[in-house]
């Protein structure tokens, strides 16, 4: 399995709302901060997107669309300086429909969407991306996206019958093409792990262990794959990753038994098999001790403290 794959395949989105704002020279709109991730889509004209963090405001344009994972606080307006209302005071309402906003002059279109995950299970996607994700529409590789939210955008406007299922769904795409497209398009300049999996070394060492978790992997094992030896391939991939290699994959195991046993009703023995522990026990202890309590107790609920554990681990 390809890690983004096993990244992607873990997240569960547990709602999804938009709304289209058809806004008219001046016009600014302020967006509060939240649990829930934005994103944006800008279908006709061109607005300012400035993010709390981000020193430089994004000029965006016609087919543009950007991603806020963390639910970062924004403003969106038709220039600098424009003063802002809240999105609560005329979105509130108007929630998977039309909101006008402005004084009658340039109009844009902008369609926005808020997405609230499972915290646990979207906690590596999120911490791998930047603030702000911003995918241009000129771009090589994103036809798929495009071609999604061209989707998206005709949904919105013409609303029938599930469009409001439609449009979760065409969300739930959209965010998974534009992080990928975002990829696509960095390459190198990547942040850290994302980096990593277009390394011509890590990145095969990478996907092997994703592909198969079970395997009793071995930092020499892994360095042949990259074809180097034990201690080039060690120190490239701490310096690529953050972390040891077998760091990473026991980091990687955790997080695929605290899913399992969140979302499944696999024997703690069925997980064990499944991320490569040779006993029940061995399995109890390595997550034990890497969340702070036993599989049983947090398959029942007794997380709490842990949970953020967990999150940490799969940063």
């Amino acid at each position: 399995m390809d890690p983004l794959d096993d990244v992607f395949a873990a997240m569960r989105v547990q709602s999804a709302v938009y709304a289209r704002l058809e806004a008219t020279a001046p016009w600014g709109l302020s967006l509060a901060g939240g649990q829930s991730a934005r994103f944006g889509l800008v279908v006709r004209g061109g607005c300012l997107l400035s993010v709390e963090g981000v020193v430089q405001p994004i000029a965006l344009t016609a087919g543009d669309c950007y991603v806020l994972a963390r639910g970062t606080p924004y403003v969106l307006r038709d220039k600098a300086g424009t003063p802002t209302v809240s999105c609560t005071s005329v979105v509130r309402d108007r929630i998977g429909g039309v909101v006008d906003l402005g004084g009658g002059g340039t109009p844009a279109t902008v369609i926005c969407g808020w997405f609230t995950f499972d915290e646990l299970s979207a906690q590596p996607l999120v911490e791998l991306l930047p603030t702000v994700l911003h995918v241009r529409m000129d771009q090589a590789r994103v036809h798929a996206l495009q071609a999604t939210l061209q989707l998206l955008a005709m949904e919105t406007e013409q609303p029938g019958l599930g469009s409001s299922l439609v449009i979760s769904r065409l969300a739930d795409i959209v965010f998974v093409q534009a992080i990928r497209a975002h990829v696509a398009a960095s390459g190198d300049a990547a942040p850290g792990w994302l980096a990593a999996l277009s390394d011509r070394k890590i990145g095969p060492a990478l996907r092997a262990m994703h592909r198969d978790i079970a395997k009793s992997w071995t930092v020499e094992s892994l360095a042949s794959i990259a074809t180097l030896s034990r201690s080039a391939f060690a120190m490239r991939f701490k310096e690529r990753v953050g972390e040891s290699p077998l760091e990473y994959l026991t980091r990687w195991r955790m997080f695929k038994a605290s899913c399992m046993l969140r979302q499944s009703n696999r024997s703690l023995g069925e997980i064990a098999d499944v991320i490569g522990y040779e006993s029940e026990s061995a399995f109890n202890k390595a997550f034990k001790r890497a969340m702070g309590l036993a599989p049983g107790a947090y398959r029942r609920g007794d997380a709490g403290p842990a949970q953020r554990t967990a999150a940490n681990l799969a940063r």
